[in-house]
């Protein structure tokens, strides 16, 4: 990446029938750095956090050993700005210079803001160990296997439609080559993109949680028959969002009246999902609802 820095890539081979696929797991390690009055951006969870979820995840593929597709690693650096959605982007230069053809990819993961938990301090496990998955309607099947890999005590894998937010991350590059994405959150907070996003805030318990949970995902995603993997960029799943957002507010109600709010609202615009997809100005009304539970959870 001329000008810029340098992605780091490992892999994990593939074994047995499938070990010609791949799937890319990602998190980009660059951030803020230094402004110019030199007050310091830490970058813990934005993007530390989801670093060291990747090299865990790395660990624990390779002392398992388990057969299915390759996994490429990727850190990538020039995710902030100015070089978010640019070609100097490092998710971006890896999919005009990919190190294994793109073709062979079944499955793109990206991971950015994976440390933090979630809503104010006493609020139940259930919304302070919330993830966000975004982007399973995307291929099919796709949804199943992100509920399957949850187990009891771990993180609870909250999905939602990839298109209620703009492009976010790393996964940009690769959906617009054609490739299925998953994007997992927990979402911008109060310490989002500030010198106060330090490493006292994260949530390590959490973070274990999380790698557990990935492990258990990416070999799912290791293992599945489909290849290649089908893809839909056009797909939506109102439901899977107004599922999630419906769970956490019902958690929320009784420490936010705002959510207590919200619960009609989303019930109302559930019935209309369970019927067929939402129209465009619903689903405006559904991103701004994302955007509010963003606010309210940070």
């Amino acid at each position: 990446m001329p000008d810029c820095g340098a992605n780091v890539l490992a892999e994990v081979p593939g074994v047995g029938p499938l070990g010609e696929r791949t799937i890319v797991v990602a998190a980009h390690y660059d951030h803020l750095g230094a402004s110019s009055d030199d007050t310091v951006f830490w970058g813990a969870d934005d993007n530390a956090a989801a670093v060291a979820i990747l090299v865990e995840l790395g660990r624990d593929l390779l002392a398992r050993g388990r057969s299915g597709r390759r996994v490429v690693l990727a850190a990538y650096d020039g995710e902030e700005p100015p070089h978010f959605l640019h070609g100097t982007m490092g998710s971006m230069h890896h999919v005009a210079h990919p190190t294994v053809p793109l073709a062979s990819i079944d499955m793109m993961l990206c991971m950015d803001l994976c440390g933090h938990a979630l809503g104010p301090v006493g609020c139940p496990s259930e919304v302070r160990d919330s993830l966000f998955v975004l982007g399973a309607e995307l291929s099919h099947g796709t949804g199943e296997l992100v509920e399957d890999a949850a187990i009891a005590g771990g993180v609870y894998p909250r999905r939602a439609d990839l298109d209620v937010l703009p492009p976010l991350s790393d996964y940009h590059a690769f959906r617009k080559a054609g490739v299925p994405v998953l994007f997992l959150s927990c979402g911008r907070w109060e310490h989002y993109h500030q010198p106060t996003d330090t490493p006292d805030r994260l949530d390590y318990d959490k973070i274990v949680a999380t790698v557990d949970y990935l492990a258990r995902l990416v070999q799912l995603l290791r293992e599945r028959p489909d290849a290649p993997a089908p893809f839909d960029t056009a797909a939506r799943d109102d439901v899977a969002t107004l599922t999630s957002l419906r769970t956490l507010a019902r958690h929320l109600a009784p420490r936010l009246p705002a959510a207590s709010l919200a619960v009609a609202e989303l019930d109302a615009l559930a019935a209309v999902a369970a019927r067929g997809p939402l129209s465009h100005q619903q689903r405006q009304q559904l991103s701004w609802m994302v955007a509010g539970f963003e606010d309210a959870l940070s």
